[in-house]
């Protein structure tokens, strides 16, 4: 099972920014699905972002687009999440997951919760929006 290790959330106000890291010391995600969740109180785990390490597609939810921009940088082997202009509806625990590796026929899943098992998930990082 890769460890994976979220860092970078926090408490912020409306129309600020945080950028969320993602990494597995020791631990190369080659052609792996990665992607960012979110789950607020009372609410299900949905998908923020999505990217596939081989190629660096990306898939971002239409919830943030335009805000959230997802990047995965192979010399750190480190997935980012940079937020921006911030709403107090993005208050939520943030959870990184990575599984692979995958066939790029298969990039198209990378923002599906379907695609991660129970042992492909970070610990989480908390983000607070306050208006």
């Amino acid at each position: 099972r890769v460890q994976l290790v979220e860092s970078g959330g926090g408490s912020v106000q409306a129309g600020g920014s945080l950028r969320l890291s993602c990494t597995a010391p020791g631990y190369m995600f080659s052609n792996y699905c990665m992607g960012w969740f979110r789950q607020a109180p009372g609410k299900e785990r949905e998908g923020v972002a999505g990217i596939y390490t081989r190629d660096d597609t990306i898939y971002v939810a239409d919830s943030v687009k335009g805000r959230f921009t997802i990047s995965h940088e192979n010399a750190k082997n480190t997935m980012y999440l940079q937020m921006n202009t911030l709403k107090p509806e993005d208050t939520a625990m943030y959870y990184c997951a990575a599984n692979g590796p995958r066939p790029s026929s298969e990039k198209y899943v990378c923002l599906s919760l379907n695609s991660y098992d129970d042992n492909d998930w970070g610990q989480g990082t908390q983000v607070t929006v306050s208006s």
